[in-house]
């Protein structure tokens, strides 16, 4: 344990600190890292920390090095994860303990906390532009389409059956095009979320349900839950059309012949907090994790996913997760996503209920 007098610091450490003994076993950690590994110190001390964290590289005798000589040890850019949470990008810090032989201080910087902070702002910024064009769009151009489409369908009353191939790709094209303007206009007169308390485990099995019984039929959804989560801070009818819009590209995602499996996981984070451009602080402890095992984000799209008109798929108009950014980013959470083949985790974090709210409605 640190010394007495250092407890408070140690506490306060903003990022996840693991205290490692001369055997490589967990001797403390701070409370930012029982959020990092989502267990309480009492539960995790005594237990191998590699068995608790894994790390995509070898350390062993880097850290047998450091050790020996008692210098820090630097390690950047490598994936860490707990075996109950998605690995995130990390930078590592390991420190020797002055006056405990072999002793180490291993400090887990998660590199993802810095984008979060961005995502947040930039999708409200993208979120703004895409309204103004929805405005725009709608008024400059439905209109001209629906004439063109009238149009289209008069010229083909007097064409040989051979040439109405033409007019009907006419009238196709501007209903498709009609059909994206009506999306990009959903998009633009989204209401503010109606808050109250919501329970995000009705919110879940409401969107698990449905996906089961339409888009979903051939995916094996596994619940994950943390029973004890507390109430969320929401409007649950928009909350559900964020979970169901996931769980559709997942499913779009996998094998039609083969399905695959979506993992529907929550947990609570207490030591998140997202900080505003203003300065203030809002925290962020209910986790939602939407986790499937297909082919993954293209590389080239997958850092752009939540901007407008950004889509991996064939035809696909990439406003669906500008939605789901805009709502979640309305409900002054943030998403993130982390992908790779076998494994694509969206992971959103919400408010909870404030102290002494009252519910403004019923939930289901």
């Amino acid at each position: 344990m640190p010394p007495s007098s250092d407890m408070l610091l140690w506490s306060s450490l903003p990022i996840p600190a693991v205290l490692i003994d001369h055997k490589d076993r967990i001797a403390d950690l701070n409370t930012a890292g029982e959020g990092f590994m989502n267990n309480s110190a009492k539960w995790l001390m005594g237990q191998a920390v590699w068995d608790r964290i894994s790390v995509d590289a070898q350390l062993d005798e880097s850290i047998a090095r450091a050790r020996r000589m008692g210098t820090p040890l630097f390690v950047n850019d490598v994936n860490v994860g707990t075996g109950i949470r998605a690995p995130v990008t990390c930078n590592l810090s390991f420190a020797p303990l002055p006056g405990q032989a072999d002793w180490l201080i291993l400090l887990i910087s998660p590199r993802e906390l810095a984008g979060r902070m961005t995502l947040n702002h930039s999708v409200k910024s993208a979120a703004k532009s895409a309204i103004g064009m929805a405005e725009m769009l709608a008024h400059e151009i439905k209109n001209p389409l629906a004439g063109i489409a009238g149009a289209a369908q008069l010229l083909s009353m007097n064409l040989r059956p051979e040439d109405l191939e033409l007019t009907d790709l006419i009238v196709g094209e501007t209903r498709r095009i009609v059909k994206l303007l009506e999306q990009v206009e959903q998009f633009g007169n989204l209401t503010s979320p109606d808050l109250c308390e919501v329970n995000v485990h009705d919110v879940l099995d409401r969107a698990r349900r449905s996906a089961l019984l339409g888009f979903g039929g051939h995916m094996k959804i596994i619940e994950d839950y943390d029973p004890s989560l507390p109430m969320a801070w929401g409007d649950p009818d928009q909350l559900l059309q964020v979970v169901l819009n996931l769980l559709k590209n997942a499913s779009e995602a996998a094998d039609p012949a083969k399905g695959g499996t979506i993992r529907l996981h929550t947990f609570f984070e207490h030591s998140f907090r997202l900080r505003r451009a203003d300065g203030s602080g809002q925290s962020l402890p209910l986790q939602i994790e939407i986790i499937d095992d297909g082919p993954g984000l293209p590389q080239d799209i997958k850092g752009d996913v939540f901007d407008p008109f950004v889509s991996g798929k064939e035809n696909g108009t990439g406003l669906g997760l500008a939605l789901v950014s805009k709502i979640i980013s309305d409900h002054d959470g943030w998403i993130s996503v982390e992908s790779e083949p076998g494994c694509t985790n969206f992971r959103m974090s919400l408010p909870r209920l404030p102290r002494g709210e009252t519910p403004s409605k019923e939930t289901d």
